[in-house]
Order: C-alpha cells, then structure tokens, then sequence
C-alpha cells in the first residue's frame, strides 16, 4: 500500500512575489562596509567601530565575526588601533577628539550625508539660521546637529513642528534634510515652512539620497497591486522603516518590516494573493532570498522583477585603504 502524500505536497496555493527594484545595499553602505573588511585586513583584529557601521544586525554581527568591535563612544578605544566612524557621520568633536589621542581614524560617513554636513557649514557661514528636518536621536542627525555650535541648527521633525518653529530674531533662514527620510513626508514639511518663510531658498541638490528616493519609488509601483509588502531591514534603520509606511500610503493591504525569514508571521498572508518584496538599503541580498526560500515552503511561488531605477554610483575608498 503506497504512502500517503504529505497535505503540504498537494495544498500549496500559488502565491505571486513581486521584487521591487532597486533593493538592498547603496554605494554608500557598500563603501563602509568594505571600510571595516579593508582594515582588518590592513591592520589586523581588532578593529573598533564607532557605533553601528550600518543599521543592520546581520551586518554587524558578520563584521564582529571578523574582527570588528562596536561601541558607542571613542573613550572605549584604546589609542593603539584604528577606528572607523560609521556611516551615519559624526559631529566634529569626535575627530577632534582622535586627532587629540593620535589614534588612526577612518571615516566611513557616506559622502551624500557629508554633503549635507557641508550645506549646513556654508549657510552658518553665510550667517543663515539652519533649519534641519529630520528624526531626534538618529546618528545622522547627532553627526549634523554637531558640526555646528550649539543653537546654530533647529530640528524639525513633523508639520506640527514646522508650524511651532520660531526665527531666532530677524536671522535669515536655510534648511537641510536626513537623507533617509520620507520623500513625501518631508514635502509636506517643507511646504509649511515655506508657507510661513516663502524666502526659504532649497539646498544646491536633494539632500534626501538618491537611494532613499530609489527604494521608495520602487515601493510606490508595488501599491495596491499586493496585499501584504515585505521590507527586509532591521528596526532601527530608518530608511527600511520608511518604506513600510510608503507601502501603506501608497495602498499595500498591509507592509511589515522582517530581519530576516525568522520574522515571518504566516498569519500575515491569509488571503494574499500577491506579496512585495523589497529591502532596506544596508540589507544585504542574501536575506531577501531567504525570504523567498522560507515562502517557497509554504507556497507555490512565482517571483516576478520590477522595473526601476539601475544605479551605477559608487564612491571611493579612503586613500589609507588603497596605498
């Protein structure tokens, strides 16, 4: 008598994937990274990081494996071995500080949010009042916030804000932006402010990155076609967090953030006939096809590929990293 065949043989449903496109890392989160692996390789182990490289926990618990010790502050450090500050950027007393205890220190700052540190730089000179739009406590805005005195820059989180911000005196006003913020959230922002302060001139280029916006577009195109959208991205990473409340906005039934496949809930895809995929830009590739694999599980999966963006930047290495 022939065995019975297990229900999950003959019960899969179909289930259609659509992979929003572009996904995953961005030149500058490839640049840190690499940052880290160069020097261990360079300098040997270990090699200490001043917070998270990039907001991913797979990330940093590879490059831990590798050599790489995080903490929070330099005074964790001993002055022997190299540093490298994270991607988010830093304020200014923290290369002062290294310089100070001549510690070798390399800086893995995405040259877009150094952009943005320059802009902020300019208009102070130019005696602007800055005004920064942008998410309390994040790194990067901490790494923005301290590369001017104390009071130079006022942060603005919401519309709410933007209706409650007072003109220090009669100073003239210049604004700047996180770059891993909603592109839509924030032009609604900016339109307040600029309802109340029509003199308020733009920055020279976007400061949200060409990733952020990227990723969110490829979002958008998923949009009502799909019940359930997946972010691949860890919590505390801002611009994977944005792209579920994008998917939201822009008709997804429903959008969750997962680490990884372990996150899945399956409860989540009670009738859902088509799925989202898409990553965070520090969410390395290998996760979203464990995604895929843990759904092939359940599910007779056809995977389709959406058009967008191709990106081609990439950024350069620090010198002590390539002679």
């Amino acid at each position: 008598m022939n065995a019975p065949v297990p229900p999950s043989q003959f019960q899969r449903r179909p289930l259609i994937v659509r992979m929003a496109t572009p996904r995953g890392f961005c030149a500058g989160v490839d640049r840190a990274i690499q940052i880290v692996e160069r020097a261990i390789e360079k300098y040997g182990a270990p090699v200490y990081v001043r917070h998270e490289i990039v907001h991913n926990r797979h990330v940093v618990d590879r490059l831990k494996g590798l050599g790489a010790v995080f903490v929070k502050e330099l005074d964790e450090c001993p002055d022997d071995r190299p540093v490298v500050f994270s991607a988010h950027g830093v304020p200014k007393s923290v290369p002062a500080t290294a310089r100070s205890r001549e510690m070798l220190f390399l800086d893995a700052t995405c040259p877009l949010v150094s952009k943005v540190h320059v802009e902020a730089e300019r208009n102070f000179a130019a005696g602007r009042h800055v005004i920064l739009i942008g998410h309390a406590g994040h790194p990067e805005v901490v790494g923005t916030m301290g590369q001017l005195p104390a009071g130079a820059i006022s942060l603005v989180e919401t519309v709410e804000d933007a209706e409650n911000f007072q003109r220090p005196g009669d100073q003239p006003l210049a604004y700047a932006t996180q770059t891993t913020l909603s592109v839509d959230d924030t032009a609604e922002i900016l339109a307040a402010l600029k309802r109340r302060f029509p003199e308020l001139p733009d920055p020279h280029k976007e400061d949200i990155c060409y990733a952020t916006t990227n990723r969110q577009e490829a979002v958008k195109r998923l949009g009502d076609g799909c019940g359930l959208v997946l972010v691949v991205g860890s919590k505390n990473s801002s611009n994977s967090a944005r792209l579920v409340d994008v998917a939201l906005k822009a008709g997804a039934g429903d959008a969750r953030l997962v680490d990884d496949a372990g996150d899945l809930d399956w409860s989540w895809f009670d009738r859902v006939e088509t799925v989202g995929l898409t990553a965070g830009a520090s969410a390395p590739e290998p996760l979203v096809q464990g995604v895929i694999d843990a759904l092939r599980t359940r599910f007779d999966v056809t995977v389709t590929e959406d058009d967008g963006a191709r990106e081609t930047v990439t950024f350069k290495l620090p010198r002590a990293l390539t002679t």
